[in-house]
């Protein structure tokens, strides 16, 4: 029968060829979002203030939100950081993020909810936040934060 050699070939070549590792895949846009945002408390915990900014759009229009007061810009929410974290006397801690939940809700923007804690000498400042991310030409960069 020349059946069974063409089938035992057959599904040879469809096990081979459904063994062989696939081609490399760009990391999906979630993983992308939490890069940035492991990036991030990366970069704030070795002190790096400039290093945390590179997550945010670097424009006029960022806009940061924190209790009652909107700050419009990328230069402004730096020195913002600055004035709360690197001032005299002051100590930036240690920040992580907890609870993350991103939400894709196109192509190029990501809805990102989560918790966020700092751990200073002396206490633990703690809050909630949500940040709109859209993709750029050089990645992935928060373009509104609303943190509480």
């Amino acid at each position: 029968m020349p059946f069974r050699p063409l089938a035992a070939c057959f599904c040879l070549l469809w096990f081979l060829l459904g063994a062989s590792p696939a081609p490399a895949q760009p990391p999906s846009s979630v993983t992308a979002i939490r890069t940035l945002l492991d990036n991030q408390a990366a970069a704030w915990n070795r002190g790096d203030l400039e290093g945390f900014m590179d997550g945010y759009w670097r424009s006029p229009e960022l806009t940061f939100v924190s209790g009652t007061t909107v700050t419009k810009g990328w230069e402004a929410t730096l020195a913002r950081y600055r004035q709360r974290y690197q001032s005299e006397g002051r100590a930036m801690g240690t920040l992580d993020f907890q609870d993350l939940v991103i939400e894709m809700v196109g192509p190029r923007a990501a809805l990102v909810r989560g918790a966020w804690r700092v751990v200073l000498p002396e206490q633990v400042a703690s809050g909630r936040f949500t940040l709109l991310v859209r993709r750029f030409p050089n990645g992935w960069r928060i373009v509104y934060d609303h943190t509480s």
